[in-house]
């Protein structure tokens, strides 16, 4: 569909923390922060680790908990090492089918929001089943990318 994409994602390891009670920009800059002193070396390994994209963040209807996570590179995907943070944890995703929704410019929590949405009413008026109590947020770039940036929106296909 030209407003949407249906992705097959496989199980993978992605390096995460959950950050409670805040906005979501404000969980987004905490959890972005403890996820890179990650990657820089704050692990068991005290191993530096190439930042991946996306950055993605679990958004749960009615919820103040937002679960902030960073892709393990294919190299690490067989053994990350371990976070020594531990708000900072492993994760395995298992593989999935993903509703997908690409925009572009500077993305804030209201314009995800608003995407989701659009997303979820095209899904729901083509009859798709997918899970409606969460979705995520997609970001691909630095936020020193001025120009062509891309953001996704992730509704999990029932």
């Amino acid at each position: 569909a030209k407003d949407y994409e249906l992705r097959q994602y496989e199980t993978a390891k992605w390096v995460s923390t959950v950050i409670r009670g805040e906005t979501q920009k404000e969980a987004m800059r905490q959890g972005f922060w403890k996820l890179f002193h990650y990657i820089q070396g704050k692990n068991e390994k005290e191993m530096k680790i190439d930042m991946t994209v996306p950055v993605t963040c679990l958004v749960k209807s009615g919820c103040t908990d937002f679960k902030i996570s960073f892709f393990v590179p294919f190299k690490h995907q067989d053994s990350p090492p371990q976070p020594t943070n531990s708000d900072v944890f492993i994760e395995e995703r298992k593989a999935a089918a993903i509703f997908v929704r690409s925009f572009g410019g500077f993305a804030s929590p209201e314009k995800y929001a608003e995407e989701a949405e659009v997303l979820a009413r095209i899904l729901r008026n083509r009859g798709q089943p997918f899970h409606e109590d969460f979705f995520y947020t997609a970001g691909y770039d630095s936020p020193f990318k001025l120009f062509n940036r891309h953001n996704e929106v992730w509704y999990f296909k029932k």
